[in-house]
């Protein structure tokens, strides 16, 4: 199989950097995907707008869509009226065609909420149900209690939260998907660039490593030339009036290096 490369974006413009890298050829055949998200560069990306997928899928109708459904930033516990809203959300783009949904629900102890996240995956089937680095505060046999998860977002759990410092633990991982439910994928992410994608493609391919995770992402100056002095929006910092955007160059690199491995 072909490695995946996924992609988070949380704007069209993003989005159109990613796409423009990306074949029809290789879209239709479903090779790579985006992840949907809002805020990337504010606490990690929460839910995105309706009015952003259709933007999207104006200019790419077949690209494979993955959803974040997180109502805000912060922790993964959430109140009953939060889980309202997740649950609504993962309802209204199920309803508008996409490949699936990411979200990860935990208890204040730092455990996977089991009946609330079966609650949630029963929702969204038939799609694709990933749950992301929530994962990474808590024991693998949690999620091996609920039916219907695809993939696991994660950074392998290490003390320096990136993948590629994790390596022995995403070996562990994906030999203990393969032996307990191989139809649930182990996907890296965080800390994935040209520099650090090659040797952890060379360290994890053998293990049953089939797709990776990135955002490629920045901080770039606005285009707002008049900034009052000691206005702002609650962000702070150099980045008060800039916005976070995917680099083309950044994901071309990653896709060339991948690439590498497809022909090998």
């Amino acid at each position: 199989m072909p490695l995946i490369l996924e992609v988070c974006v949380d704007s069209i413009e993003s989005a159109l950097a990613w796409l423009l890298l990306v074949s029809f050829r290789a879209v239709e055949a479903g090779v790579d995907r985006l992840e949907l998200c809002s805020n990337l560069g504010l606490g990690g990306g929460t839910t995105p707008s309706l009015g952003l997928l259709k933007a999207i899928r104006k200019v790419a109708p077949t690209i494979p869509i993955m959803v974040m459904i997180r109502p805000r930033t912060g922790d993964f516990v959430y109140t009953e009226a939060e889980f309202d809203v997740i649950v609504e959300d993962i309802r209204c783009f199920r309803e508008n065609g996409v490949q699936g949904v990411v979200f990860g629900v935990l208890n204040p102890e730092g455990d996977v909420d089991v009946a609330r996240t079966q609650r949630l995956v029963l929702e969204a089937l038939p799609l694709q149900v990933c749950f992301h680095r929530a994962f990474d505060m808590t024991p693998w046999h949690q999620l091996s209690k609920i039916d219907g998860l695809t993939r696991i977002l994660t950074s392998g759990q290490g003390t320096a939260a990136t993948s590629p410092s994790s390596l022995d633990v995403l070996k562990d991982l994906l030999d203990l998907a393969k032996y307990r439910d191989p139809r649930i994928e182990i996907l890296p992410g965080s800390g994935i660039n040209s520099y650090t994608v090659g040797a952890l493609c060379q360290a994890l391919l053998s293990h049953g490593l089939r797709e990776v995770h990135m955002s490629g992402g920045c901080w770039i100056d606005g285009a707002s030339i008049w900034r009052r002095d000691g206005m702002g929006m609650g962000i702070g910092g150099a980045n008060e009036w800039g916005i976070w955007r995917t680099s083309a160059s950044a994901i071309r690199a990653v896709k060339d290096v991948i690439d590498s491995f497809k022909e090998a």
